[in-house]
């Protein structure tokens, strides 16, 4: 039997596990609570390096939420740190994904000692705990754990710097787990891995359901002309996510369609590089050139609904749950034939992989164009995510790995 929603004890503004019923159905709900029984009251803690920007932030800020709605205790930390900090751990991020780190020894040193500094700030004697990728990493050298530490590891790891690689291997072998999002990820490490590709949660701010006026209201507010077609690219200034491609695919494109790009962004508070990518872009601004840094997701919701169709042309990706959020608004989806976004689109089913310019461009032309096309990809989509990518998929994920640690740590209630 499900356990009934308590309304006397729960905000009426956050989302319960029972919310998403009218999705997955009775079932699955029914499972998810029989998992989540031998875990009630147990202390779990998340760590990441920020509360706000990029798709870790946004995915955490939702997931734990969820997590204690099914009586698992779920807190989030952040670290805090200097901008020369932040600085190396975004050349450590790039190194991960194949760009060049010059890995020395006043960089080792920066990153360890604010990373100490944080153990002291935080006294993680949890019965799990979840570190998400490299800024956090060494904390597990610091502490005596009461239960297994879990390492998530988010980024795309295919060409990884070796030297940092290495580095890095010996606190990742510290760990009883890790998890990366696509199994060509794999590493040669100690700890079992597991595969968990990300999810997103329909009812927040980004993806709850927008009326027309309400898309509208947002799009005036920032000037972002409805006239013609909207091309749109969503994500952080990061030079991975390749804003000039997309810029130089939609100057190929409008000389045979009339329509508008937008390229809207965010500065995460661990990424020192992303002020200097949004600086870069300002002068491709023109009249039907939007590019734009806010913190609006509700403007992220507006563009992702009223466009025809929405771009994500990296060249290195994780995941990109930027994808699924357009795809979950029936939206097509341009994506770079990379990492996760491969699993996510089914070229010519649900959108389009490409792998230049000249083919985003290409397909900018067929779908702006041709409404039946949009309209199947966009119905195709939709369907993609209510099935593969919900975040109650991801929490079950979680629930089983936690579940397998059980007799291994005596997790039972009491112990």
């Amino acid at each position: 039997m499900s356990k009934q929603r308590d309304d006397s004890k729960l905000d009426e503004h956050l989302v319960h596990i029972d919310d998403y019923q009218q999705f997955i159905g009775q079932e699955a709900i029914d499972r998810i609570y029989e998992k989540a029984r031998p875990l009630q009251g147990k202390h779990i803690a998340h760590v990441n390096a920020t509360y706000y920007g990029g798709g870790v932030a946004s995915l955490l800020s939702s997931f734990i939420l969820l997590m204690n709605s099914v009586g698992i205790k779920t807190g989030w930390r952040v670290l805090q740190g200097s901008p020369d900090f932040f600085g190396v751990t975004k050349k450590m991020h790039n190194g991960l994904q194949g760009g060049e780190i010059n890995l020395s020894d006043q960089k080792k040193k920066v990153y360890e000692s604010v990373v100490y500094e944080n153990t002291v700030r935080n006294h993680l004697d949890h019965d799990l705990v979840i570190i998400h990728d490299p800024q956090p990493l060494p904390m597990i050298a610091h502490y005596n754990r009461r239960g297994p530490w879990i390492w998530r590891c988010h980024v795309d790891l295919t060409e990884r710097h070796g030297e940092l690689w290495q580095y890095l291997q010996k606190y990742i072998n510290m760990y009883d787990a890790a998890v990366f999002s696509l199994e060509e990820y794999r590493q040669d490490i100690k700890p079992p891995q597991l595969f968990f590709q990300p999810a997103i949660d329909p009812f927040c701010l980004t993806n709850k359901e927008l009326s027309e006026e309400e898309v509208q209201e947002r799009l005036d507010h920032h000037d972002i002309p409805t006239d013609l077609p909207l091309i749109v690219q969503i994500s952080r200034f990061d030079r991975w996510k390749d804003p000039r491609g997309v810029i130089e695919a939609f100057k190929k494109a409008r000389k045979d369609i009339d329509a508008t790009l937008v390229l809207l962004g965010n500065v995460a508070t661990d990424d020192p590089e992303g002020d200097k990518v949004f600086e870069s872009l300002l002068n491709c601004r023109e009249e039907r050139i939007i590019i734009l840094s806010q913190q609006d997701t509700a403007l992220v919701n507006a563009l992702q609904r009223r466009a025809a169709v929405v771009v994500q042309k990296s060249i290195r990706e994780g995941f990109g749950l930027t994808v699924a959020e357009a795809m979950w608004k029936s939206t097509p989806v341009i994506g770079g034939n990379v990492g996760g976004i491969r699993y996510q689109i089914k070229d010519g089913h649900n959108g389009y992989l490409v792998s230049s310019v000249e083919e985003t461009a290409q397909r900018m032309v067929q779908i702006v164009k041709d409404n039946d096309l949009r309209n199947e990809l966009g119905k195709n989509a939709r369907k993609t995510v209510e099935e593969r990518y919900l975040l109650t998929r991801y929490l079950e994920n979680y629930l089983d790995l936690f579940n397998s640690f059980e007799t291994v740590y005596r997790l039972k209630k009491g112990a």
